[in-house]
């Protein structure tokens, strides 16, 4: 007889992971591994919270969530101090991104209710017999998954839409921001304690993503790279969980000939610059006519050159927040050189550590990395077209599909570019201006994934239809039994059948 030795226990992982500060790399504070247990309690918790929310009237949902708003609004200097910590972000900026946040929790807290109440729908000719209404129910526990560039406002058009129509949420802050996402959720717990475990958050990496989309929470709302975006739906598609996926942009702006050229430059250079790069929606790339495009340049550079980016409190910007993503601008940048652009200002030695400098490109070939691939850091190519319809072309070729911005003299002809472009979110004359609409939904297609949240659309994203019809009177010819004569159902179907084909 042979003896064997039973395998010892794989190795436990680590129960904790550290954030740091992206400026320095020191440690901010240590966080839990959650791991699919851990998920699957804060799953269960927040289902049985939810079915307490849901069954509340819709004024009580509203009245709770602007108290949470409120409590938001008290803490904003503690909690702009942990964004900004924890991503290396301006105070100022972190700010900014808190009023946005707190613009879109009143804006889906107030109009929930009239939104996604039941209301009459006409029943038509054939079932006139039948009351007809549509209601649109919570879908149960919703998983969000959340980015670390905008640790507050990404997710919180998902967790705050998601609240506001009935649902909980247990929600994953990404691993370089779990501090914010903690933050979120103590100021929900002071606001509305009665409500205890509706809003949850689980902290760890990539696993404990993988383990919130396999929990059984009935939608996952996902914001990330196209690629991590692939594994998650990957993920949900075991178990049919439907997904909600923002991932990323390559951004556009088309400068028509009679733009305002010093409004386009400074705009520009902000949604490029901004956030250091680190924007979905910011602009990576430009098509300027041809007889504008060496004056936009030129007054691109000289506001990119009095960008002072770092740690400082009088910096423009702040350092990348995820190691490694500094290469990845140094390739592009590297690439495109080598590929025949001109730098305009900056190039390689732009970057220094994690502290990327602002650097323009012109003359980039359309199938540059910097021109398909998001660079995700504080880098703009403007590149000169024929005319807009190029414009337009080129903007369009990308496989993002998520914003862009027109720039032209003309408003009516700014809004007809824009309805021409496949982005999801169009802006003209400015760049970025949807994000402060809470009304507008936001969400793109192709690489920059699919599904909407913010405004009606965003709180529908959460719901499930559900119609229901009431027989009110008996119909003269009913056409769903089998005691009605073939006759008379003869003639229901002749009549139906020529007042269609006069119509």
């Amino acid at each position: 007889m042979t003896h064997t030795t039973p395998a010892a226990p794989p190795p436990a992982g680590p129960t904790t992971f550290a954030s740091r500060d992206p400026a320095t790399g020191r440690v901010l504070a240590d966080h839990p591994v959650h791991g699919p247990d851990d998920v699957a309690d804060a799953v269960r918790r927040s289902r049985e919270a939810a079915g307490r929310w849901a069954a509340l009237p819709a004024a009580e949902r509203r009245s709770a969530l602007l108290t949470w708003k409120r409590e938001l609004a008290a803490r904003l200097d503690a909690v702009a101090a942990t964004v900004a910590a924890e991503t290396g972000k301006p105070r100022a900026d972190a700010e900014l991104e808190l009023l946005l946040t707190l613009v879109h929790l009143d804006w889906a807290a107030r109009h929930a209710g009239r939104l996604l109440r039941r209301r009459r729908v006409r029943s038509g000719w054939l079932a006139a017999n039948q009351s007809a209404t549509l209601v649109h129910r919570p879908l149960g526990v919703i998983g969000v998954i959340g980015p670390w560039n905008y640790p507050v406002y990404t997710p919180m058009g998902s967790i705050g839409y998601a609240l506001a129509a009935g649902n909980g949420v247990v929600f994953k802050p990404s691993e370089y921001t779990p501090a914010t996402g903690a933050a979120l959720a103590e100021a929900f717990d002071a606001a509305v304690p009665e409500s205890a475990g509706l809003l949850t958050v689980v902290t760890g990496a990539g696993p404990t993503g993988e383990a919130l989309a396999r929990s059984g929470v009935d939608k996952v709302a996902f914001t990330g790279s196209p690629g991590t975006a692939r594994r998650v739906m990957a993920v949900c598609a075991e178990s049919l969980t439907p997904l909600l996926a923002e991932c990323g942009g390559k951004d556009a702006v088309i400068v028509a000939a009679d733009a305002d050229l010093d409004a386009a430059a400074d705009a520009v250079v902000w949604g490029a610059m901004g956030n250091a790069g680190q924007t979905c929606a910011g602009v990576e790339r430009v098509y300027a006519v041809r007889e504008i495009h060496e004056e936009l340049c030129r007054r691109i550079v000289e506001r990119a050159r009095d960008l002072r980016p770092g740690a400082g409190s009088d910096a423009s910007y702040g350092p990348m927040t995820m190691p490694g993503q500094a290469e990845v601008v140094r390739r592009h940048i590297t690439e495109a050189l080598a590929a025949g652009a001109e730098a305009l200002w900056g190039g390689t030695d732009s970057v220094a550590g994690n502290v990327v400098a602002p650097v323009v490109l012109t003359g980039v070939p359309e199938d540059c990395p910097a021109l398909t691939e998001e660079t995700f850091g504080p880098v703009v190519v403007v590149n000169a077209v024929t005319d807009v319809d190029e414009a337009v072309r080129l903007a369009d070729a990308s496989r993002y599909a998520l914003g862009a911005a027109v720039f032209c003299g003309s408003r009516r002809t700014g809004a007809a570019l824009a309805a021409r472009l496949r982005a999801g979110a169009v802006s003209v004359n400015s760049v970025l201006g949807f994000a402060a609409v809470p009304a507008l939904p936001f969400g793109g297609s192709g690489d920059s994934g699919f599904g909407r949240v913010h405004g009606a659309e965003g709180l529908l994203s959460f719901t499930a239809p559900q119609s229901v019809t009431v027989r009110r009177f008996a119909a003269p010819v009913d056409l769903t039994s089998f005691r009605t004569p073939a006759a008379a159902k003869a003639r229901a179907v002749a009549l139906v059948r020529g007042l269609h084909r006069r119509r």
